[in-house]
C-alpha cells in the first residue's frame, strides 16, 4: 500500500482489479464471491453493461458544468427520485454523510424559520449517520468520535424503536423540530424498526409539527425489497437521505423533501459544487431504470429469503448464534461474541463480507446475483460461522 496514502483505514491486505456481477478478481487472480457490494453501493454489481454504456456516453457528453447552470441530468433524475419515493424536491450531493449534513441543516433552518434559534433533533441510539462533525454528533459511535473535541450540538439521543422515550423527550424539550432515524440500521447491526413504530413516529411528528427525516443512505434503492425501506410501512417522510446504491460506484447523495419541509431551503441556504453534476446523475438514472427494467427489488426480497432461509436453517440452534434478521438484502447474523476475524477468515475461503457492531456478520451482497451465488454465499459462509464459534469457545 502507497505510503501517501493518509491511514485513516485498516486496510485488508488485498486489492481488486475487475468484477463481473456478483464477482471480483484480486491482483493476485483469485475470484471472489461478493458479499458486500462495496458496503451496499454496488447493487447492479460489476460491470453491468447498460451502467458502463451510460456513464461512458455521459463522459463522452459533458461531466461537468456546477450548480451555476441547469443540470438536464439532474432535472430528470430529480423527477424520477419524487415519484418513486413520494417527495416533492431533491437536493444533490456527493455522499451519505453529505445528504444527512443536508437534513440536519434543513431541519436546523426549518426551525429558525419558526422563530426557534437552536432547533432539536431526535436521533436513536446505535444510529450512524455520517463522519463529518454534525452527522457524527447524531451518530452513536464513541468509538468514532474519540480526539475530535466538542461536537455540534443540537441532538436528543433515545433508544431505538421505544416510541415512550421519543414521547417524554418531547414533553421535556419544546425545541425539538425534527426526527432522523434509519428504518433498517446497517452499521448498528441490522436492526428493524417496526411497522407500528414507524407509524406511531409519522404520527406524532405530524401532529407536533415536526420533520420526520429517515436516512436511507444504506437501505434505500431497492436493497430491502422496496424502493425505500419506509414504503414497507405505508408512511411517507418529510426528508429522506439516500447515497450508496443510487449511483451504483458513482459518487451521489441526496436529500429529499416533501409537504413542510419542502421549500425550505432557498438559494445561499445550501449548495455544492459537484453535486449533481451530468456524469453521476447520468449514472443514477441508468441505475433506476435498469433496476425496474430487470425487476431487481423483487428479486432483493427473493435472494435475501433465500439467504436468510439457509442460515436460518443450517444455524438454527447453533450454540453462539443470537439472532439472524434483515430485511431483502441487509442480513445480519449476530452471533455472542466479537467476530471481526471472520472477515479474514471468509476472505481466505474466497468471500467478502463485513462485520459490524463487533459481533455482527452482515451481508450486503448485490442484488444482481443469482441463485447459485446466494446459495453458494450461504452455505459456504455457515460452516466458517460454526467452526469459528467452536473454536473460541
Amino acid at each position: 500500500m502507497s505510503d501517501h496514502l493518509m491511514k485513516t483505514y485498516a486496510r485488508q491486505p488485498i486489492a481488486f482489479t475487475h468484477g463481473q456481477g456478483a464477482w471480483m478478481w484480486s491482483t493476485e487472480g483469485k475470484k471472489y464471491l461478493d458479499g458486500l457490494a462495496g458496503i451496499a453501493v454496488n447493487g447492479l454489481g460489476h460491470n453491468h453493461p447498460k451502467l458502463v454504456k451510460a456513464i461512458a456516453d455521459q463522459a463522452a457528453r459533458l461531466i461537468h458544468t456546477s450548480n451555476l447552470y441547469g443540470v438536464v441530468e439532474q432535472q430528470t433524475l430529480a423527477t424520477k427520485l419524487c415519484q418513486l419515493s413520494g417527495m416533492q424536491e431533491a437536493f444533490f450531493c456527493n455522499s451519505g454523510a453529505e445528504a444527512n449534513e443536508a437534513a440536519i441543516k434543513l431541519a436546523k433552518h426549518y426551525g429558525y424559520k419558526k422563530g426557534i434559534e437552536n432547533a432539536q433533533i431526535i436521533v436513536m441510539e446505535r444510529a450512524w449517520h455520517g463522519r463529518t462533525l454534525a452527522t457524527l454528533a447524531a451518530t452513536d459511535s464513541p468509538k468514532a468520535k474519540v480526539g475530535f473535541g466538542e461536537l455540534p450540538g443540537g441532538f436528543v439521543r433515545v433508544p431505538y424503536k421505544d416510541f415512550a422515550a421519543i414521547e417524554a423527550a418531547a414533553k421535556a424539550n419544546p425545541d425539538i423540530q425534527a426526527v432522523l432515524l434509519e428504518v433498517l440500521q446497517g452499521e448498528g447491526g441490522i436492526n428493524v424498526a417496526e411497522t407500528e413504530y414507524l407509524q406511531q413516529l409519522r404520527a406524532l411528528c405530524t401532529a407536533k409539527g415536526w420533520l420526520l427525516m429517515i436516512d436511507e443512505v444504506q437501505s434505500g434503492i431497492g436493497r430491502t425489497g422496496k424502493w425505500f425501506g419506509y414504503q414497507h410501512a405505508g408512511i411517507v417522510p418529510d426528508v429522506i437521505t439516500l447515497a450508496k446504491g443510487l449511483g451504483s460506484g458513482v459518487p451521489i447523495g441526496a436529500c429529499l423533501a416533501a409537504g413542510p419541509a419542502a421549500g425550505v431551503f432557498t438559494p445561499g441556504t445550501h449548495g455544492t459544487t459537484f453535486g449533481g453534476g451530468p456524469l453521476v446523475c447520468a449514472a443514477a438514472i441508468a441505475t433506476l431504470d435498469i433496476m425496474a427494467e430487470e425487476g431487481l427489488l423483487a428479486r432483493a426480497d427473493e435472494l435475501g429469503n433465500l439467504i436468510r432461509g439457509i442460515l436460518g436453517r443450517e444455524l438454527s440452534g447453533v450454540e453462539g448464534v443470537r439472532d439472524i434478521r434483515g430485511r431483502g438484502l441487509m442480513i445480519g447474523v449476530e452471533l455472542s461474541k466479537p467476530c471481526a476475524e471472520l472477515v479474514a477468515i471468509a476472505r481466505d475461503h474466497g468471500l467478502i463480507i463485513n462485520v459490524t457492531r463487533d459481533n455482527v456478520v452482515r451481508l450486503l451482497p448485490p442484488l444482481v446475483m443469482t441463485n447459485q451465488d446466494a446459495e453458494m454465499l450461504a452455505t459456504e459462509l455457515v460452516p466458517l460461522i460454526k467452526a469459528f464459534l467452536k473454536n473460541t469457545a
